[in-house]
């Protein structure tokens, strides 16, 4: 059973981040702030759930929450500052994008960049704790497939409407057949050495 706050008052806004790990594309982050009372049967962790409780929680999410942002930050701006400051920044933008100012942040994970003026709470494995961190995780992570897919029909070959840009064997093996796109990140390592060595 996943708790409703974290505080009994203040408003809390769960952040969560999807497609960290990722070889294409951009680092999608949410921000999401749920009533007090809030509640939902189905809504967990968005990677133990299937690809069609996601999308139908979503829209709950959406219509539930007092409110809620999404903000993307894309391969290049990775390659740049990091993955892990990415993560940071894409957070950031979404947490600046509420229409609502939270009073406290839940934050998915050990490690966070503090955002002015609002105090943080990171949580180890936060989005199958706290309901609102789990939204975050739903929204993010489905706004980041929905990208996705339509940069596979942009770039097939790559499998990327199943795989996500997830270093999957088919990914990297479309990477050894057709080389690199421009949404591939070119800070991470693409192909195993072995691969790179012998392929």
């Amino acid at each position: 059973m996943l708790l409703s706050n974290f505080t009994p008052n203040l408003i809390e806004a769960g952040c969560d981040e999807a497609g960290r790990g990722c070889l294409a594309g951009p680092v999608v982050a949410a921000a999401v702030i749920l009533p007090k009372n809030y509640f939902n049967a189905l809504l967990n962790d968005s990677k133990k759930l299937t690809s069609k409780n996601r999308d139908q929680l979503r829209i709950e999410i959406e219509q539930g929450a007092l409110a809620y942002a999404v903000a993307y930050v894309d391969h290049k701006e990775i390659d740049e500052i990091n993955i892990l400051n990415a993560s940071f920044l894409a957070m950031h933008r979404a947490i600046e994008k509420l229409n609502k100012i939270p009073e406290l942040l839940l934050i998915d994970g050990n490690r966070f960049k503090p955002y002015p003026d609002i105090n943080h709470e990171c949580i180890i494995k936060g989005d199958g704790k706290y309901l609102s961190i789990a939204a975050a995780s739903i929204l993010a992570k489905t706004y980041r497939d929905e990208y996705m897919l339509k940069l596979d029909e942009e770039y097939p070959g790559y499998g990327w409407g199943r795989n996500m840009g997830y270093p999957t064997k088919e990914h990297r093996e479309g990477i050894r057949k057709l080389g690199v796109t421009p949404y591939h990140r070119m800070s991470f390592r693409l192909l195993p050495e072995q691969i790179e060595l012998f392929g």
